[in-house]
């Protein structure tokens, strides 16, 4: 009884921190791109300076299993969260878009860090009767944060860096919840993976399940995209602050909403089909978002829908890799969704900011991306799981 209540409470504690961690990185792209375009800095540079955040965490990713498996979860958690909040609180005290960039880096390191080791210690102490649940709350904390963080963009109004405090003090409020833990390490590898080497192990994975890589691509693309270059666009096209805040929110609520019967139903029909449903889906919404033009409720209508769709393709990309790919490989499939997230998190400020700058309608350019990504998930073909016991 006493180690089920220990088990509750480190799972509370690693949700609410992850649910911190997403509510500033949900606060922290279009507060700065707001700030930014307040300031006359061109959307293009708006879109590279937003990528710092995904750079950081690419950088970081082939460093993160060594010092997990040396020292442990909580460390890393620890390091992770501390990277966090000390940038949060430098933001205001020098205003460049250098050494913001700079800042966007660490904190990019310092969330992967936090994701990685929570999301890890989640997955391998979960009873399996739990562990789908527990994913699925997970995610949704994250989502939750990140819908909440937008509507924090408003209090540059009372005053320019008191939405990087306010972030910055619950992150260390969370944070600190780890102290209370107990540490752990994960199970060494298996033998089989041990011997590999790692180009080796992605090369193998990728030719098992490439396919599964795209609805992670997509929804870094999108999720950064959105948060980072529409208030760009929309404060261009006379749209208020406070509702640009509650229509980047409205993609993260609807995702909300259909995590877990979207999960559901893939359980039943199968993960592809769900994921083309999604990736339709979401085509049609962000077009119809785009002919919705200056109407603000249909905009915000049109994208809440589009999140119900799009906002579950992360968690059924990874769920559709774990199909298709030999359990060995499994460890390197999860990096590889993280990859491939960060890359299309990376690509879509910079791609993003370049298409505002060209004139062209954004919610437009976003669904012809998505059905792009339809097509090729729709043909693309992977290697039988079978190959590799």
């Amino acid at each position: 009884m006493a180690a089920e209540r220990s088990e509750r409470a480190r799972f509370w504690s690693l949700v609410i921190i992850v649910s911190i961690s997403g509510f500033s990185q949900g606060m922290l792209l279009p507060l700065i791109s707001v700030i930014f375009e307040q300031d006359g800095v061109s959307s293009t540079l708006n879109g590279l300076n937003a990528t710092g955040l995904y750079i950081g965490t690419l950088l970081i990713s082939p460093f993160m299993e060594a010092p997990l498996r040396r020292f442990g979860y909580k460390p890393v958690i620890i390091a992770g969260g501390l990277a966090v909040f000390l940038a949060l609180f430098l933001f205001p005290l020098y205003k460049s878009v250098t050494f913001w960039f700079v800042l966007r880096l660490v904190i990019g390191m310092g969330d992967n860090a936090l994701h990685f080791a929570t999301q890890t210690w989640i997955t391998s102490t979960s009873p399996q009767a739990r562990l789908g649940r527990n994913i699925a709350v997970y995610g949704l904390m994250f989502s939750a944060g990140f819908a909440v963080g937008p509507l924090f963009v408003p209090l540059i109004g009372i005053f320019e860096g008191l939405p990087f405090i306010v972030s910055g003090v619950l992150c260390m409020a969370a944070w600190s919840l780890v102290f209370f833990l107990d540490n752990d390490r994960p199970e060494t590898v298996q033998e089989k993976e041990a011997v590999m080497a790692f180009h080796k192990r992605a090369l193998e994975t990728m030719k098992y399940a490439w396919v599964a890589f795209i609805p992670p691509f997509g929804y870094g693309f999108l999720e950064s995209s959105l948060n980072a270059i529409y208030p760009v666009y929309a404060l261009r096209t006379d749209t208020a602050v406070g509702m640009v805040s509650i229509i980047l929110a409205s993609f993260s609520v609807g995702a909300i909403l259909s995590q877990i019967p979207l999960g559901m139903l893939s359980d039943r029909i199968g993960r592809r089909n769900v994921l083309l449903l999604a990736l339709i889906g979401g085509t049609v919404a962000f077009f119809g978002g785009g002919l919705a033009g200056s109407s603000e409720w249909g905009v915000l209508a049109a994208v809440m829908t589009a999140g119900m769709l799009i906002g579950s393709t992360f968690t059924l990309g990874i769920a559709y890799m774990t199909d298709l790919t030999p359990k060995p490989l499994l460890p390197m499939g999860n990096l590889l969704c993280g990859i491939f997230f960060s890359i299309g998190s990376l690509t879509g400020p910079i791609l993003g900011g370049v298409i505002v700058e060209s004139g062209t309608d954004y919610l437009t350019f976003i669904s012809l991306f998505v059905a792009v990504l339809f097509a090729i998930f729709l043909f693309g073909k992977t290697k039988p799981r079978e190959g590799l016991s």
